[in-house]
Protein backbone atom coordinates (compact mmCIF):
# COMPACT_ATOMS: atom_id res chain seq x y z
CA UNK A 1 0.00 0.00 0.00
CA UNK A 2 1.00 3.33 -0.59
CA UNK A 3 2.19 4.51 2.58
CA UNK A 4 1.21 8.40 4.50
CA UNK A 5 4.03 9.87 3.41
CA UNK A 6 3.41 9.71 -0.17
CA UNK A 7 1.25 12.55 0.92
CA UNK A 8 4.02 14.79 2.28
CA UNK A 9 6.92 16.57 0.41
CA UNK A 10 9.08 12.62 1.08
CA UNK A 11 7.06 11.40 -2.28
CA UNK A 12 8.24 8.15 -2.72
CA UNK A 13 10.14 8.52 -5.81
CA UNK A 14 8.82 5.66 -7.89
CA UNK A 15 5.14 7.26 -7.30
CA UNK A 16 6.64 10.66 -8.34
CA UNK A 17 7.56 9.87 -11.67
CA UNK A 18 4.11 8.30 -12.50
CA UNK A 19 2.41 11.86 -11.18
CA UNK A 20 4.79 13.63 -12.54
CA UNK A 21 3.94 11.46 -16.36
CA UNK A 22 0.18 12.55 -15.39
CA UNK A 23 -0.03 15.77 -16.32
CA UNK A 24 1.10 15.08 -19.67
CA UNK A 25 -0.81 11.64 -20.66
CA UNK A 26 -3.68 11.36 -22.81
CA UNK A 27 -6.00 9.04 -23.05
CA UNK A 28 -4.48 6.60 -25.95
CA UNK A 29 -3.95 2.90 -25.33
CA UNK A 30 -1.68 2.30 -21.81
CA UNK A 31 1.24 -0.32 -22.11
CA UNK A 32 1.09 -3.13 -19.18
CA UNK A 33 4.51 -1.89 -18.21
CA UNK A 34 3.61 1.38 -17.71
CA UNK A 35 1.28 0.98 -14.76
CA UNK A 36 2.74 1.50 -11.26
CA UNK A 37 2.76 -1.55 -8.56
CA UNK A 38 -0.38 -0.51 -7.32
CA UNK A 39 -2.05 -0.78 -10.49
CA UNK A 40 -0.63 -3.84 -11.52
CA UNK A 41 -1.59 -5.86 -8.10
CA UNK A 42 -4.72 -5.89 -9.50
CA UNK A 43 -3.96 -7.86 -12.72
CA UNK A 44 -5.15 -11.06 -13.64
CA UNK A 45 -1.91 -11.83 -15.13
CA UNK A 46 1.16 -9.17 -16.59
CA UNK A 47 2.05 -10.72 -19.99
CA UNK A 48 1.92 -8.29 -23.11
CA UNK A 49 0.39 -10.29 -25.02
CA UNK A 50 -2.53 -12.33 -24.33
CA UNK A 51 -5.07 -15.16 -26.27
CA UNK A 52 -8.54 -15.33 -25.53
CA UNK A 53 -9.48 -18.79 -27.23
CA UNK A 54 -12.92 -20.42 -27.84
CA UNK A 55 -14.73 -17.24 -26.62
CA UNK A 56 -18.09 -16.07 -27.92
CA UNK A 57 -17.79 -12.73 -29.33
CA UNK A 58 -20.60 -9.99 -29.15
CA UNK A 59 -18.61 -7.01 -30.64
CA UNK A 60 -20.76 -4.10 -29.96
CA UNK A 61 -22.50 -2.82 -33.00
CA UNK A 62 -25.36 -4.57 -32.80
CA UNK A 63 -24.78 -7.63 -34.59
CA UNK A 64 -25.27 -11.10 -33.59
CA UNK A 65 -22.91 -13.06 -31.68
CA UNK A 66 -20.03 -14.98 -33.07
CA UNK A 67 -19.63 -18.39 -31.84
CA UNK A 68 -15.96 -19.17 -30.63
CA UNK A 69 -13.33 -17.00 -31.71
CA UNK A 70 -10.02 -16.08 -30.86
CA UNK A 71 -8.55 -12.76 -30.06
CA UNK A 72 -5.48 -11.50 -29.90
CA UNK A 73 -4.19 -9.25 -27.24
CA UNK A 74 -0.88 -7.47 -27.81
CA UNK A 75 0.64 -4.15 -26.29
CA UNK A 76 -2.62 -2.34 -25.58
CA UNK A 77 -4.38 -3.21 -29.11
CA UNK A 78 -6.71 -5.92 -30.39
CA UNK A 79 -4.30 -7.52 -32.94
CA UNK A 80 -6.39 -9.93 -34.83
CA UNK A 81 -9.31 -11.93 -34.39
CA UNK A 82 -9.77 -15.47 -35.36
CA UNK A 83 -11.46 -18.79 -35.79
CA UNK A 84 -11.55 -20.86 -32.44
CA UNK A 85 -8.66 -23.09 -31.86
CA UNK A 86 -6.14 -24.26 -29.23
CA UNK A 87 -3.21 -21.94 -28.78
CA UNK A 88 0.01 -22.27 -27.09
CA UNK A 89 1.21 -19.76 -24.23
CA UNK A 90 4.55 -19.01 -23.16
CA UNK A 91 7.06 -16.54 -22.61
CA UNK A 92 5.26 -13.40 -22.62
CA UNK A 93 1.96 -14.72 -23.51
CA UNK A 94 -0.89 -15.74 -21.78
CA UNK A 95 -3.84 -17.79 -23.21
CA UNK A 96 -7.12 -17.82 -21.46
CA UNK A 97 -9.27 -20.77 -22.72
CA UNK A 98 -12.56 -19.28 -22.33
CA UNK A 99 -15.22 -21.90 -23.20
CA UNK A 100 -18.67 -21.17 -21.84
CA UNK A 101 -17.55 -17.30 -22.06
CA UNK A 102 -18.47 -14.42 -23.74
CA UNK A 103 -16.35 -10.64 -24.96
CA UNK A 104 -18.26 -7.94 -25.30
CA UNK A 105 -16.51 -4.19 -25.45
CA UNK A 106 -15.95 -1.92 -22.53
CA UNK A 107 -19.03 -0.24 -21.44
CA UNK A 108 -18.70 3.66 -22.20
CA UNK A 109 -20.95 4.85 -19.25
CA UNK A 110 -22.36 8.16 -20.12
CA UNK A 111 -23.74 9.51 -16.69
CA UNK A 112 -21.59 7.96 -14.41
CA UNK A 113 -20.56 9.95 -11.23
CA UNK A 114 -17.56 9.88 -9.21
CA UNK A 115 -19.58 11.58 -6.18
CA UNK A 116 -22.02 9.98 -2.90
CA UNK A 117 -24.71 12.36 -1.87
CA UNK A 118 -25.36 11.43 1.59
CA UNK A 119 -28.21 12.52 3.81
CA UNK A 120 -27.78 14.13 7.02
CA UNK A 121 -29.37 12.49 10.34
CA UNK A 122 -31.07 10.29 7.94
CA UNK A 123 -34.13 9.01 10.24
CA UNK A 124 -36.15 5.75 10.09
CA UNK A 125 -38.81 7.64 8.21
CA UNK A 126 -36.67 8.50 5.37
CA UNK A 127 -36.32 12.04 6.86
CA UNK A 128 -33.20 14.22 7.32
CA UNK A 129 -31.83 17.27 7.36
CA UNK A 130 -31.58 19.41 4.25
CA UNK A 131 -29.23 20.10 2.47
CA UNK A 132 -27.46 16.79 1.36
CA UNK A 133 -23.78 16.47 1.56
CA UNK A 134 -21.97 15.23 -1.63
CA UNK A 135 -18.78 13.33 -1.08
CA UNK A 136 -16.30 12.50 -3.25
CA UNK A 137 -15.66 8.70 -4.19
CA UNK A 138 -12.39 9.39 -5.62
CA UNK A 139 -10.70 5.86 -4.41
CA UNK A 140 -13.71 3.31 -4.28
CA UNK A 141 -16.08 4.61 -7.56
CA UNK A 142 -13.22 4.77 -10.43
CA UNK A 143 -12.43 0.55 -9.03
CA UNK A 144 -16.27 -0.09 -8.68
CA UNK A 145 -16.75 0.68 -12.61
CA UNK A 146 -13.65 -0.76 -13.50
CA UNK A 147 -14.49 -3.90 -11.91
CA UNK A 148 -18.18 -4.44 -13.32
CA UNK A 149 -16.37 -3.55 -17.00
CA UNK A 150 -16.73 0.56 -17.14
CA UNK A 151 -13.63 1.10 -19.15
CA UNK A 152 -14.34 5.05 -20.40
CA UNK A 153 -17.17 7.25 -18.53
CA UNK A 154 -18.11 10.72 -19.07
CA UNK A 155 -18.58 12.50 -15.07
CA UNK A 156 -21.92 14.52 -16.23
CA UNK A 157 -21.24 17.24 -13.43
CA UNK A 158 -18.21 17.33 -11.03
CA UNK A 159 -18.42 18.62 -7.08
CA UNK A 160 -14.51 18.59 -6.89
CA UNK A 161 -13.58 19.48 -10.67
CA UNK A 162 -9.57 19.54 -9.52
CA UNK A 163 -10.05 16.27 -8.04
CA UNK A 164 -11.93 14.85 -11.12
CA UNK A 165 -9.29 15.71 -13.27
CA UNK A 166 -6.10 15.02 -11.32
CA UNK A 167 -7.62 11.16 -10.63
CA UNK A 168 -8.55 11.05 -14.16
CA UNK A 169 -4.55 12.25 -15.00
CA UNK A 170 -3.54 9.41 -12.05
CA UNK A 171 -5.20 6.63 -14.26
CA UNK A 172 -3.41 7.85 -17.30
CA UNK A 173 -0.22 7.42 -16.13
CA UNK A 174 -0.86 4.14 -14.28
CA UNK A 175 -0.42 5.38 -10.79
CA UNK A 176 -4.06 3.97 -10.10
CA UNK A 177 -6.92 1.72 -11.56
CA UNK A 178 -9.66 2.88 -13.12
CA UNK A 179 -11.64 3.98 -16.32
CA UNK A 180 -10.48 6.31 -18.77
CA UNK A 181 -12.53 9.72 -17.95
CA UNK A 182 -13.93 12.86 -19.84
CA UNK A 183 -14.07 15.12 -17.17
CA UNK A 184 -17.22 16.91 -16.72
CA UNK A 185 -17.24 20.80 -14.97
CA UNK A 186 -18.86 21.80 -12.33
CA UNK A 187 -22.48 21.77 -12.77
CA UNK A 188 -24.13 24.88 -14.69
CA UNK A 189 -26.36 25.98 -11.79
CA UNK A 190 -28.87 29.06 -11.43
CA UNK A 191 -30.33 29.83 -7.82
CA UNK A 192 -30.20 26.58 -5.68
CA UNK A 193 -29.80 27.39 -2.18
CA UNK A 194 -29.29 23.70 -1.63
CA UNK A 195 -27.14 22.44 -4.18
CA UNK A 196 -24.03 23.45 -2.06
CA UNK A 197 -21.25 22.11 -3.85
CA UNK A 198 -22.41 23.64 -7.61
CA UNK A 199 -21.47 27.47 -8.55
CA UNK A 200 -24.82 29.89 -8.83
CA UNK A 201 -24.48 31.51 -12.52
CA UNK A 202 -24.71 35.05 -11.77
CA UNK A 203 -25.57 35.77 -15.52
CA UNK A 204 -24.53 35.08 -19.20
CA UNK A 205 -21.04 36.43 -18.90
CA UNK A 206 -20.51 34.06 -15.49
CA UNK A 207 -21.94 31.14 -17.82
CA UNK A 208 -19.20 31.71 -20.47
CA UNK A 209 -16.28 32.54 -17.96
CA UNK A 210 -17.35 29.63 -16.13
CA UNK A 211 -16.73 27.26 -19.11
CA UNK A 212 -13.77 29.19 -20.22
CA UNK A 213 -12.17 28.84 -16.86
CA UNK A 214 -12.59 25.05 -16.56
CA UNK A 215 -11.59 24.39 -20.36
CA UNK A 216 -7.97 25.39 -19.69
CA UNK A 217 -7.68 23.16 -16.80
CA UNK A 218 -8.25 20.17 -18.80
CA UNK A 219 -12.44 19.82 -18.36
CA UNK A 220 -13.37 17.96 -21.60
CA UNK A 221 -17.25 18.53 -21.50
CA UNK A 222 -20.01 20.56 -19.40
CA UNK A 223 -23.27 20.01 -17.95
CA UNK A 224 -25.60 22.49 -17.79
CA UNK A 225 -28.29 22.36 -14.66
CA UNK A 226 -31.92 22.40 -13.09
CA UNK A 227 -32.25 25.96 -12.85
CA UNK A 228 -29.83 27.81 -15.25
CA UNK A 229 -31.43 30.20 -17.41
CA UNK A 230 -31.91 30.46 -21.34
CA UNK A 231 -29.40 32.79 -22.27
CA UNK A 232 -26.83 31.39 -19.76
CA UNK A 233 -27.34 28.04 -20.99
CA UNK A 234 -26.35 29.85 -24.78
CA UNK A 235 -23.17 31.59 -23.73
CA UNK A 236 -22.12 28.13 -22.25
CA UNK A 237 -22.97 26.15 -25.58
CA UNK A 238 -21.16 29.07 -27.63
CA UNK A 239 -18.72 29.09 -25.36
CA UNK A 240 -17.57 25.17 -25.28
CA UNK A 241 -18.66 25.10 -29.11
CA UNK A 242 -16.01 27.44 -30.00
CA UNK A 243 -13.28 25.18 -28.17
CA UNK A 244 -14.66 21.90 -29.59
CA UNK A 245 -16.51 20.70 -26.24
CA UNK A 246 -19.97 19.61 -25.83
CA UNK A 247 -22.72 20.30 -23.33
CA UNK A 248 -25.25 17.87 -22.10
CA UNK A 249 -28.57 18.80 -19.45
CA UNK A 250 -30.35 17.85 -16.94
CA UNK A 251 -32.75 20.82 -17.76
CA UNK A 252 -36.53 21.80 -16.02
CA UNK A 253 -35.88 25.65 -16.05
CA UNK A 254 -35.79 25.28 -19.81
CA UNK A 255 -37.40 22.71 -22.55
CA UNK A 256 -36.17 20.26 -24.41
CA UNK A 257 -37.22 22.70 -27.32
CA UNK A 258 -35.41 25.55 -26.06
CA UNK A 259 -32.07 23.49 -25.28
CA UNK A 260 -32.05 22.52 -29.45
CA UNK A 261 -32.68 25.62 -30.20
CA UNK A 262 -29.73 26.88 -28.16
CA UNK A 263 -27.68 24.01 -29.59
CA UNK A 264 -26.97 21.74 -26.57
CA UNK A 265 -25.14 18.41 -27.68
CA UNK A 266 -27.12 16.04 -24.98
CA UNK A 267 -30.15 15.94 -23.03
CA UNK A 268 -30.07 13.46 -19.74
CA UNK A 269 -32.30 11.47 -17.96
CA UNK A 270 -34.44 10.04 -21.30
CA UNK A 271 -37.47 12.13 -21.56
CA UNK A 272 -38.36 12.74 -18.25
CA UNK A 273 -36.76 16.06 -17.53
CA UNK A 274 -38.91 17.61 -20.91
CA UNK A 275 -41.09 20.37 -18.64
CA UNK A 276 -43.26 21.66 -21.89
CA UNK A 277 -46.26 20.39 -20.90
CA UNK A 278 -46.07 21.23 -17.17
CA UNK A 279 -48.27 23.49 -15.91
CA UNK A 280 -48.01 26.49 -15.02
CA UNK A 281 -44.41 26.42 -16.23
CA UNK A 282 -42.81 29.93 -16.73
CA UNK A 283 -39.73 30.74 -18.83
CA UNK A 284 -36.21 30.11 -17.00
CA UNK A 285 -38.04 28.41 -14.09
CA UNK A 286 -38.13 24.86 -12.92
CA UNK A 287 -41.63 23.99 -12.60
CA UNK A 288 -43.03 22.12 -10.04
CA UNK A 289 -43.99 18.91 -11.90
CA UNK A 290 -40.28 18.76 -12.81
CA UNK A 291 -41.27 16.93 -16.36
CA UNK A 292 -43.37 14.39 -14.53
CA UNK A 293 -46.43 15.84 -15.82
CA UNK A 294 -44.99 16.29 -19.44
CA UNK A 295 -43.69 12.64 -19.81
CA UNK A 296 -46.92 11.24 -18.49
CA UNK A 297 -48.87 12.85 -21.51
CA UNK A 298 -46.40 13.53 -24.13
CA UNK A 299 -47.82 11.18 -27.13
CA UNK A 300 -48.64 11.27 -30.47
CA UNK A 301 -47.63 13.94 -32.84
CA UNK A 302 -46.29 15.79 -30.28
CA UNK A 303 -44.03 13.20 -29.22
CA UNK A 304 -43.19 12.57 -33.09
CA UNK A 305 -42.30 16.51 -33.67
CA UNK A 306 -40.42 16.56 -30.81
CA UNK A 307 -38.67 13.36 -31.65
CA UNK A 308 -38.09 14.68 -35.36
CA UNK A 309 -36.45 17.93 -33.73
CA UNK A 310 -34.03 16.05 -31.54
CA UNK A 311 -32.83 14.07 -34.56
CA UNK A 312 -32.72 17.02 -36.93
CA UNK A 313 -30.21 18.72 -34.59
CA UNK A 314 -28.41 15.52 -33.83
CA UNK A 315 -29.26 16.13 -30.42
CA UNK A 316 -28.36 13.05 -28.03
CA UNK A 317 -29.99 11.19 -25.50
CA UNK A 318 -28.62 9.57 -22.48
CA UNK A 319 -30.74 6.82 -20.81
CA UNK A 320 -30.79 6.57 -17.15
CA UNK A 321 -33.35 4.28 -16.38
CA UNK A 322 -32.18 2.56 -13.18
CA UNK A 323 -33.50 4.93 -10.50
CA UNK A 324 -36.83 5.16 -11.88
CA UNK A 325 -36.69 1.28 -12.02
CA UNK A 326 -35.40 1.09 -8.55
CA UNK A 327 -38.47 3.12 -7.38
CA UNK A 328 -40.77 0.49 -9.14
CA UNK A 329 -39.09 -2.23 -8.02
CA UNK A 330 -39.75 -0.89 -4.46
CA UNK A 331 -43.04 -0.37 -4.77
CA UNK A 332 -43.92 -3.69 -6.55
CA UNK A 333 -42.37 -5.50 -3.59
CA UNK A 334 -44.81 -6.52 -0.57
CA UNK A 335 -41.89 -7.09 2.04
CA UNK A 336 -39.57 -4.41 0.99
CA UNK A 337 -36.79 -6.80 0.93
CA UNK A 338 -33.32 -6.37 -0.81
CA UNK A 339 -33.11 -5.53 -4.08
CA UNK A 340 -29.66 -4.41 -4.49
CA UNK A 341 -27.73 -7.24 -5.28
CA UNK A 342 -24.82 -8.76 -3.01
CA UNK A 343 -22.03 -7.38 -4.42
CA UNK A 344 -23.78 -4.27 -4.40
CA UNK A 345 -24.20 -4.37 -0.42
CA UNK A 346 -20.93 -5.33 0.14
CA UNK A 347 -19.46 -2.43 -1.63
CA UNK A 348 -21.43 0.09 0.51
CA UNK A 349 -19.92 1.15 3.77
CA UNK A 350 -22.41 0.34 7.18
CA UNK A 351 -23.41 4.12 7.18
CA UNK A 352 -24.46 3.47 3.40
CA UNK A 353 -26.41 0.67 3.62
CA UNK A 354 -28.44 1.71 6.41
CA UNK A 355 -29.59 4.39 4.20
CA UNK A 356 -30.44 2.13 1.57
CA UNK A 357 -32.26 0.79 3.63
CA UNK A 358 -34.31 3.29 5.10
CA UNK A 359 -34.96 3.95 0.96
CA UNK A 360 -36.41 0.69 0.56
CA UNK A 361 -38.70 0.55 3.94
CA UNK A 362 -40.04 3.89 3.73
CA UNK A 363 -43.83 4.48 3.12
CA UNK A 364 -45.06 4.08 -0.67
CA UNK A 365 -47.02 7.67 -2.03
CA UNK A 366 -50.68 6.50 -2.67
CA UNK A 367 -50.17 8.91 -5.72
CA UNK A 368 -47.10 7.33 -7.24
CA UNK A 369 -47.10 6.66 -11.05
CA UNK A 370 -43.51 5.70 -11.16
CA UNK A 371 -44.40 2.39 -13.09
CA UNK A 372 -46.27 4.54 -15.29
CA UNK A 373 -43.86 7.06 -15.80
CA UNK A 374 -40.69 4.56 -16.09
CA UNK A 375 -42.52 2.50 -19.63
CA UNK A 376 -43.27 6.22 -20.81
CA UNK A 377 -40.06 7.05 -20.66
CA UNK A 378 -39.03 3.73 -22.43
CA UNK A 379 -41.23 3.98 -25.09
CA UNK A 380 -39.90 7.10 -26.20
CA UNK A 381 -36.70 5.89 -26.15
CA UNK A 382 -37.76 3.37 -28.34
CA UNK A 383 -39.40 5.45 -30.64
CA UNK A 384 -36.65 7.91 -30.62
CA UNK A 385 -34.34 5.16 -31.56
CA UNK A 386 -36.63 3.98 -34.52
CA UNK A 387 -36.60 7.38 -36.01
CA UNK A 388 -32.45 7.67 -36.01
CA UNK A 389 -31.48 9.14 -32.64
CA UNK A 390 -28.43 8.55 -30.99
CA UNK A 391 -29.01 6.70 -27.34
CA UNK A 392 -26.56 6.63 -25.33
CA UNK A 393 -26.43 5.37 -21.20
CA UNK A 394 -25.53 5.34 -18.11
CA UNK A 395 -27.33 4.92 -14.24
CA UNK A 396 -26.64 8.44 -12.58
CA UNK A 397 -25.20 6.20 -9.75
CA UNK A 398 -24.89 8.55 -6.32
CA UNK A 399 -25.89 6.26 -3.56
CA UNK A 400 -29.60 7.25 -3.54
CA UNK A 401 -32.13 4.21 -4.27
CA UNK A 402 -29.19 2.06 -3.85
CA UNK A 403 -27.39 2.28 -7.30
CA UNK A 404 -23.76 1.45 -7.20
CA UNK A 405 -21.22 2.26 -9.91
CA UNK A 406 -20.85 -0.23 -12.12
CA UNK A 407 -22.90 -2.46 -11.16
CA UNK A 408 -25.88 -0.10 -11.45
CA UNK A 409 -24.04 0.36 -15.51
CA UNK A 410 -24.85 -3.25 -15.68
CA UNK A 411 -28.76 -2.73 -14.50
CA UNK A 412 -28.89 0.14 -17.26
CA UNK A 413 -28.54 -2.42 -19.71
CA UNK A 414 -30.31 -4.60 -18.49
CA UNK A 415 -33.63 -2.15 -18.27
CA UNK A 416 -32.59 -1.39 -22.23
CA UNK A 417 -33.72 -4.87 -22.74
CA UNK A 418 -36.67 -4.45 -20.63
CA UNK A 419 -37.37 -1.45 -22.65
CA UNK A 420 -38.07 -3.28 -25.73
CA UNK A 421 -34.55 -3.57 -27.52
CA UNK A 422 -32.71 -7.12 -28.16
CA UNK A 423 -29.52 -7.66 -25.66
CA UNK A 424 -27.11 -7.08 -28.46
CA UNK A 425 -28.75 -3.49 -29.17
CA UNK A 426 -28.82 -2.54 -25.79
CA UNK A 427 -25.40 -3.50 -25.60
CA UNK A 428 -23.87 -1.22 -28.70
CA UNK A 429 -25.99 1.76 -26.68
CA UNK A 430 -24.08 1.10 -23.93
CA UNK A 431 -20.95 1.00 -25.50
CA UNK A 432 -20.33 1.93 -28.96
CA UNK A 433 -22.78 4.70 -28.99
CA UNK A 434 -21.18 6.54 -26.47
CA UNK A 435 -17.78 6.05 -27.88
CA UNK A 436 -19.80 8.33 -31.09
CA UNK A 437 -20.53 10.28 -29.06
CA UNK A 438 -17.11 11.27 -27.79
CA UNK A 439 -15.69 10.70 -30.92
CA UNK A 440 -13.19 7.61 -30.17
CA UNK A 441 -15.21 5.26 -32.08
CA UNK A 442 -12.29 4.84 -33.78
CA UNK A 443 -10.24 3.64 -30.86
CA UNK A 444 -12.77 1.57 -28.40
CA UNK A 445 -16.49 1.03 -28.22
CA UNK A 446 -16.68 -2.11 -30.12
CA UNK A 447 -14.31 -5.14 -30.96
CA UNK A 448 -12.34 -5.20 -33.85
CA UNK A 449 -8.65 -5.64 -35.08
CA UNK A 450 -6.61 -2.34 -33.96
CA UNK A 451 -9.04 -1.12 -31.62
CA UNK A 452 -7.52 -0.59 -27.66
CA UNK A 453 -7.79 -3.46 -25.79
CA UNK A 454 -11.01 -2.56 -23.91
CA UNK A 455 -13.17 -5.52 -23.19
CA UNK A 456 -15.34 -7.83 -20.69
CA UNK A 457 -15.08 -11.19 -20.65
CA UNK A 458 -18.15 -12.61 -18.56
CA UNK A 459 -19.55 -16.33 -17.50
CA UNK A 460 -22.29 -16.64 -19.83
CA UNK A 461 -24.14 -15.56 -22.81
CA UNK A 462 -25.72 -12.00 -22.38
CA UNK A 463 -26.38 -11.83 -26.30
CA UNK A 464 -29.18 -14.63 -25.36
CA UNK A 465 -29.67 -13.28 -21.16
CA UNK A 466 -28.77 -10.24 -20.74
CA UNK A 467 -28.38 -10.73 -16.79
CA UNK A 468 -25.20 -12.88 -17.49
CA UNK A 469 -23.92 -9.26 -17.94
CA UNK A 470 -23.53 -9.83 -14.31
CA UNK A 471 -20.90 -12.18 -14.30
CA UNK A 472 -17.93 -10.24 -15.12
CA UNK A 473 -14.42 -11.84 -14.77
CA UNK A 474 -12.00 -10.15 -16.02
CA UNK A 475 -12.01 -6.54 -17.50
CA UNK A 476 -9.17 -5.35 -20.06
CA UNK A 477 -8.37 -1.69 -20.22
CA UNK A 478 -5.80 -1.25 -23.29
CA UNK A 479 -5.00 -5.09 -22.65
CA UNK A 480 -4.78 -4.91 -18.83
CA UNK A 481 -6.06 -7.75 -17.57
CA UNK A 482 -7.76 -6.42 -14.63
CA UNK A 483 -9.59 -8.65 -12.29
CA UNK A 484 -12.44 -7.98 -10.74
CA UNK A 485 -12.74 -9.86 -7.56
CA UNK A 486 -9.57 -8.36 -6.58
CA UNK A 487 -10.56 -4.88 -7.81
CA UNK A 488 -14.06 -5.77 -5.71
CA UNK A 489 -12.61 -6.47 -2.60
CA UNK A 490 -10.24 -3.44 -2.56
CA UNK A 491 -13.35 -1.47 -1.61
CA UNK A 492 -15.64 -3.63 0.10
CA UNK A 493 -17.46 -1.76 2.67
CA UNK A 494 -15.94 1.64 1.45
CA UNK A 495 -18.90 2.90 -1.27
CA UNK A 496 -19.92 6.05 0.66
CA UNK A 497 -17.02 6.69 3.16
CA UNK A 498 -14.19 7.41 0.08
Amino acid sequence: MTSLATCGRRLDPGFAVFVALAVATSAGAQRVDSLSAEARKYLRVTTPRIILAHVRVIDGTGAAAVEDQNITVDGGKIMAISPGADAAGGEGTTVFDLRGHSVMPGIVGMHDHIAYIAQPNLAADASFEAPPHWVEMSFSAPRLYLANGVTTLRTVGSIEPYTDIKVKRAIEAGVMPGPHMDVTGPFLEGPNPLALPMPELSGPEDARQTVAFWADRGVTSFKAYQDITREELRAAVAEAHQRGLKVTGHLCSVTYDEAVEIGIDNLEHGFSANTALDPGKQPDTCSASGGNYTLEHMSGAEADRLIANLVRHHVAITSTLPGRAATVARESSVDHGPAARDGELEAMSPQARDAYVVWRNRPIPPESKAALLLRKDMDLQRAFVAAGGLLIAGPDPVGLSGLVPGFADQREIELLVDAGFSPVEAIRIATLNGAIFLGRQTQIGSIAPGKNADLVVVRGNPAERIRDIENVEIVFKDGAAYDTKKLLASVKGRYGQY
